[in-house]
């Protein structure tokens, strides 16, 4: 059995979300942060949780104000081009290839507070088949609101039109400014903004935007509460909505956060007293209006049928409301009856604990299916199944709504079953700081933590206490102290991107926007407590890096730099020793860098292989000894990598992860998958597929006998052992189709309120008579699992109340019963 060592002791302050935008076709989510960093997330169905594809580290001192993602010029090529604006008046793209952050608008000289893509032109197709369904897994039903208001319908789904969409040669953007103003530019091929008019300024700050569906008017909210409609073309106002209690206006606090333009013409706003109103888009009058939000509603967002509306604000509330339609019937017969749209309030979500900034919509479109043959005996019991799990509802085709906010958190839910099924925690570790463990070092043997902070690297001993090692089946877990013997501040409070320490010990490097840098770690003999850290030169005009990794013998540096190349640096003489190009062939090793970025790297144990992996999934292997590239892998099956690493036990084997859940075992020196992958990889158990959270590392065991790795994310961990075969008759003790030990990650159901049951101990854990595939899950979000020994490991987690308790933002005032 596997002993245990726990530590919380780390510090972990992610940064709020101040952002939100889905790409072009719906399948991929950009989240904006406070730091000035951008996250890339996969939508994900089925039984595989998101992944999230990318980080794009920009500037901190510029801080995003709002997102948009566009299909623009003549290419109108998804995901398209993501655009965000700053509170600094500049506007960014963020290239997903690059991974940069480009300005390609300079500061306007005001504030800008939401950016608005006009709409394209589009050519409707309607494809019905004679199901009721259409080709893209919406069921196409009209409104029904229904008699009963405060439920949802199953019947009442949201209705999507297959569209042919014609581009326009530019797609037009407007700029909500603080001086009262709203520009218009024009996104061409080019990598500036064009730009095309400004509207009449207004008093007040403009603080919404929003485009009419035929992208024939614009709508702008200011902090003066109201809502002006523009002619886009002319570019005069055509009316204005006085928004407020009784008609009275709002004066100068009265802020108009959100604009919402819907196909059904109805106008949607949200202000700052906590109302979401509903207009006649064309007359500008009143529909309904509803106070139902504790505070400033902050968000909008609408599904893709425009049926139903969210809404999100300062209370950490996630509303709904739904377009219900009642057939009028005219006093003459003579004429035909009228609609009356009636918008109607549902029910409401608290997942957050702070403020909800930014809503969106997404769909995924990336099929992962079941495996072939999965017919699973499910337990009997006397109760249903929970009426939880994120499998039920996040289907193919089926929109899901996203929010975010100050408590780091994303959440994604069911547009269409809303109040039925609880939110899916998308990351329970939010920027998670990376750590490395390091054994055996020249002090001792004394274990070393080596942890990047955004601003800072702190290095510390691990101490392990008498009578804390537990076993994993035992109950609850037992502890390890961390005392620090360093802290290593960035130059100029430059944010770090990347950092790594030698097998020894010894040195330790890190990599900033400007450059990358290495250190040297001495222990004073004069004094046993006392630490010295040295700074050495590397070589001039090296780049920053993306990631970066000693040899196994602590004599070379390889670091992957933004330039798309592989410098290795010798650590003794402190000279570059060679530069690869990764390449996909041996005919473009001597053609410029073309390949994306390099964001992950590991080396062997014999400081033979080098492998290097881009950012979307494609794996290069090095031969340091000759120093030539020596394989090239394209994308495993479409799907990322998620972690790596080479065996301890046979360092040719180099062991993939990736966001599809497989586990690839390669034989790099014969070029091809090794024995056990040829056997197994695509008859992964089902408990493996249904492997909860993203997989965020490995832990190899410190033998050159053992041939089984641990597999973790922040929620479980999963023992595999490559010497072993995969026993699909393990299934047989399913419950609901799911292990018993990953069931208790589970929420319960929510009637109104979100209710959490956490139950059982520190380390939730299941102890049963599998040789492989083992899972433990955990109650706390895990940020590290690393062996210490053969049969010892230690986990670093966090209690989320703990890291909540640190964030700048206060969380919502709840009101507890009775007190």
């Amino acid at each position: 059995m596997l002993q245990v060592y726990k530590t919380s002791s780390v510090e972990w302050k992610p940064s709020p979300v101040v952002a939100l935008a889905t790409c072009a076709d719906d399948a991929q989510v950009a989240a904006a942060r406070e730091d000035g960093s951008l996250e890339i997330w996969l939508v994900s169905p089925g039984a595989v949780g998101w992944h999230r594809l990318l980080t794009v580290h920009g500037d901190p001192n510029s801080r995003v104000s709002s997102l948009v993602w566009c299909r623009s010029g003549s290419r109108g090529e998804a995901p398209g081009r993501l655009f965000s604006s700053s509170i600094d008046g500049s506007v960014s793209e963020w290239d997903l290839f690059d991974l940069k952050q480009k300005i390609v608008l300079d500061s306007l000289g005001a504030s800008i507070w939401q950016m608005a893509v006009a709409p394209s032109n589009r050519s409707q197709l309607h494809k019905k088949q004679a199901n009721g369904f259409v080709e893209n897994g919406y069921t196409n039903a009209k409104f029904d609101g229904g008699d009963d208001e405060s439920s949802e319908s199953e019947d009442d789904v949201d209705s999507v039109e297959l569209c042919e969409e014609l581009f326009i040669e530019n797609t037009c953007v407007a700029i909500a400014c603080d001086d009262g103003c709203v520009r218009i530019y024009s996104i061409s091929d080019s990598e500036q903004l064009t730009y095309n008019k400004s509207l009449p300024r207004v008093s007040g700050r403009v603080l919404s935007v929003a485009w009419s569906p035929d992208a024939n008017m614009i709508y702008s909210g200011s902090s003066d509460g109201f809502i002006r409609c523009w002619d886009c073309k002319m570019g005069h106002e055509v009316y204005r909505i006085t928004v407020g209690l009784g008609g009275l206006g709002g004066g100068h606090e009265f802020c108009i956060w959100s604009l919402l333009a819907l196909r059904c013409g109805t106008l949607v706003s949200a202000d700052s007293t906590g109302s979401v109103q509903f207009w006649d888009s064309q007359h500008g009058t009143l529909l309904q209006a509803y106070s139902f939000h504790k505070g400033d509603v902050n968000a909008l967002a609408a599904a893709p049928g425009h049926s139903r509306v969210f809404s999100a604000g300062s209370d950490g509330q996630v509303i709904l409301y739904k377009l219900s339609t009642d057939a009028v019937l005219p006093d003459d017969e003579m004429f035909s009856s009228k609609v009356r749209k009636k918008w109607v309030y549902v029910g409401y979500v608290r997942a957050h604990t702070h403020d909800v900034r930014a809503l969106t919509v997404a769909v995924p479109i990336s099929r992962e299916d079941l495996l072939p043959d999965a017919k699973v005996k499910r337990a009997r019991g006397k109760e249903k199944p929970i009426d939880f799990s994120y499998q039920k509802w996040a289907h193919m085709g089926v929109p899901m709504l996203i929010s975010a906010g100050d408590d780091t958190k994303l959440y994604a839910y069911s547009a269409n079953e809303f109040t039925k099924f609880s939110p899916h925690d998308i990351c329970p570790a939010p920027q998670g700081p990376p750590i490395q463990l390091v054994l055996n070092t020249v002090y001792n043997q004394t274990p070393l933590l080596l942890i990047q902070a955004s601003y800072w690297l702190d290095i510390f001993c691990v101490r392990l206490k008498e009578g804390a090692v537990i076993d994993m089946g035992s109950g609850p877990g037992g502890f390890a102290s961390t005392d620090m013997v360093a802290r290593v501040k960035s130059k100029a409070s430059r944010k770090i991107i990347c950092s790594t320490m030698s097998s020894s010990g010894v040195f330790f490097a890190y990599s900033d926007h400007v450059k990358p840098n290495l250190f040297e770690l001495k222990k004073h003999e004069a004094a046993k407590s006392s630490w010295v850290i040295i700074k050495r030169k590397l070589p001039p005009r090296l780049p920053f890096a993306h990631c970066m990794v000693f040899s196994i013998d602590s004599s070379r540096l390889m670091i992957a730099g933004h330039d798309k190349r592989i410098y290795v640096v010798d650590v003794g003489s402190l000279e570059l020793v060679h530069a690869f190009t990764p390449c996909r062939t041996e005919l473009d090793e001597a053609l410029p860098p073309s390949e994306p970025p390099i964001t992950r790297i590991f080396s062997s144990s014999d400081g033979q292989w080098l492998a290097a992996i881009n950012c979307f999934g494609d794996i290069y292997v090095f031969n340091l000894e000759i120093q030539r590239q020596h394989w090239f892998i394209s994308r495993l099956d479409g799907a990322s990598v998620t972690a790596g690493g080479f065996t301890p036990r046979n360092s040719n084997i180099l062991i993939i992860s990736t966001s599809s859940n497989q586990v690839y075992a390669f034989d790099v020196d014969a070029k091809q998958l090794g024995e056990w992958s040829m056997r197994h990889t695509f008859v992964m158990p089902r408990r493996y597929q249904e492997f909860p959270g993203e997989v965020i590392g490995l832990s190899f065991p410190l033998s050159s006998h053992s041939s089984s790795v641990i597999i973790y994310s922040a929620r479980a961990m999963c023992s595999i052992d490559f010497g072993m075969p995969v026993d699909w008759s393990d299934d047989h003790d399913l419950v609901h189709g799911r292990d018993s030990a990953l069931k208790k990650l589970q929420n319960s159901p929510i009637n109104g309120k979100l209710k959490r049951k956490l139950k059982g101990h520190e380390l939730e854990t299941r102890i049963n008579s599998r040789k492989n595939f083992e899972f433990c899950a955990f109650r706390n979000p895990v940020l590290f699992v690393g062996h210490l020994t053969k049969s010892s490991a230690l986990i670093i987690d966090k209690p989320w109340m703990q890291v909540v308790k640190t964030l700048d933002a206060p969380p919502v005032h709840r009101h507890i019963y009775g007190t």
